[in-house]
């Protein structure tokens, strides 16, 4: 007498949790928006959302499952974990907010690089030990990091060198300066995707096998629940931006501070919650793909984007012309990265000297 397993349900408790907390949120932060609430509020409600929104993306990219091998998975999954950022940004600059928008964009590489990436060191250090990933991939992942930060930030040395000239160099043509950029870091983009999405089942885990579960929804599934997820997070954006200054004016935070923490870790909540995840379930590979291509996507496409869609639609323009203390910061940061991870393992004190390194950054830009 043969025995048959029962199918696996599609959705579970915590589906129906997310969704259920992700509906919700977003419509109070509708309410929120149009019924006039407090600035403060208002914003943190659509903080919220945000970060519910994102996990919700998450969710639907971890439901994608092995289809793709971690490299296209970690791809995938840091392109649409940008889409919020991507929106906050666009708003922000409609708003004429440049201030916000280039220390997000900074501020995103840093979270990611260091809180981020520390937090799943040390989460996956304590619970497993020390964990191992692909050091071929970790060292040509840390050569195009370093290359895009020093091409994202020449316009901002240009400036620098220029800046006490104001009309003679490139100092007059900051716009003209970072579009060619931007076309240039695409085109790097375009040139590296074939070997980041290539599938690499070799290096997969670490520390002995790892059991994958099984995934639970169809593909046509998956790309609905992410294509209604992209449109709330949308709505939310335009709310979460037309709160950020009242909420700035509330709590006497600057700009600069605004854009390189509370910006930043709202809009890669994606990053901020599944990568910790699978660090901590001992899929140190799947981990490491998808925290270090969120700031090597944000440097060769998100911020050159940015640059062009914002003389495109014809909002602020923005510009690759950081302050110099951003500068000093985004690169002493990828350096810190890359000398960690080169190796190929990592534990937990190379995690907290991670968030060391950004709670001292940004202590230092709490006043500006």
């Amino acid at each position: 007498m043969s025995t048959q397993t029962a199918p696996s349900p599609t959705f579970v408790r915590s589906d129906y949790v997310l969704l259920g907390l992700t509906a919700g949120a977003t419509a109070l932060a509708g309410i929120a928006h149009y019924a006039g609430w407090a600035g403060w509020l208002a914003f943190s409600i659509a903080a919220l959302a945000i970060g519910l929104a994102a996990s919700l993306v998450g969710l639907c990219v971890e439901q994608l499952g092995d289809r793709f091998g971690p490299g296209a998975t970690g791809v995938l999954q840091s392109a649409l974990g940008n889409l919020p950022e991507l929106f906050i940004c666009l708003f922000a600059l409609k708003a004429g907010q440049v201030a916000v928008v280039q220390a997000a964009l900074i501020g995103s590489i840093l979270s990611n690089l260091l809180l981020v990436m520390g937090l799943a060191f040390v989460v996956g250090g304590v619970r497993h030990g020390l964990q191992k990933i692909d050091s071929s991939r970790a060292r040509t992942i840390s050569v195009l990091m370093i290359v895009a930060v020093v091409a994202m930030v020449a316009p901002s040395l240009t400036a620098l060198e220029s800046g006490s000239q104001a009309g003679h160099g490139a100092a007059s043509h900051e716009q003209a300066l970072s579009i060619i950029v931007s076309v240039v870091l695409l085109g790097l983009f375009a040139l590296t995707l074939p070997a980041s999405l290539k599938r690499n089942d070799s290096s997969g885990m670490s520390g002995g096998e790892t059991v994958h579960e099984a995934p639970r929804w169809s593909v046509g599934l998956a790309i609905g629940l992410l294509a209604l997820a992209g449109v709330a997070a949308a709505f939310i954006s335009d709310w979460f931006v037309a709160g950020l200054e009242p909420a700035m004016d509330s709590w006497g935070i600057n700009e600069t501070f605004a854009g390189l923490v509370i910006v930043a870790v709202a809009g890669n909540a994606i990053e901020n919650v599944i990568g910790i995840q699978l660090a901590a379930r001992n899929q140190s590979e799947y981990a490491f793909q998808l925290i270090i291509n969120s700031p090597l996507q944000i440097a060769l496409v998100l911020a050159p984007l940015l640059v062009i869609l914002s003389s495109v639609l014809g909002f602020t323009a923005l510009t690759l012309v950081f302050s110099p203390v951003l500068v000093v910061a985004v690169f002493l940061s990828v350096l810190v990265a890359a000398l960690i991870t080169v190796d190929g393992e990592s534990n937990w004190i190379e995690g907290a000297a991670l968030i060391g390194v950004y709670v001292v950054i940004a202590a230092s830009l709490w006043w500006g």
